[in-house]
């Protein structure tokens, strides 16, 4: 499936999220321009762009790294094989998750898809949804008063 969004997040600290992204979550990097602080990310089929606030474009004069956290009112779903890798690398570096992991269901139609998912800040306060898929089940409907 070719990819039809990819995401840049400007960044106050490149080196630390590309430690936080590459090192503790084992994204990839597909290409860079340090000169730029900016580097195309990978994890599995997904992508992620990063782009320091000093050296890279900012699209946003106003905004500046006391605005945290970054991307209030959304955050970003990332489908994955299997959690327990992530979780293992959070929890060895004492990186906090800021939800637990959860399992939820939600209602597509007739049917319910299910997640298992957990939601973390990166350094900048973007929050990112890690989900593991559980599948497919009829829906529950509620009876009618």
């Amino acid at each position: 499936m070719p990819v039809t969004m990819i995401p840049e997040l400007n960044v106050t600290d490149f080196a630390a999220s590309k430690r936080f992204y590459c090192d503790l979550l084992g994204w990839q990097v597909v290409y860079d321009r340090p000169e730029e602080d900016f580097a195309m990310l990978s994890l599995g089929d997904i992508r992620l762009m990063i782009d320091g606030l000093r050296v890279g474009r900012n699209f946003d004069k106003t905004l500046t790294p006391t605005d945290r956290p970054f991307g209030r009112g959304m955050n970003l779903e990332i489908e994955v094989p299997a959690l327990a890798p992530l979780l293992k690398a959070l929890h060895a570096a004492g990186y906090p998750l800021y939800l637990p992991v959860e399992e939820k269901w939600y209602r597509a139609g007739d049917d319910e898809v299910g997640q298992r998912q957990f939601i973390v800040a990166d350094p900048d306060g973007y929050l990112l949804r890690f989900a593991e898929t559980l599948g497919r089940r009829p829906a529950v409907r509620a009876r009618a008063l």
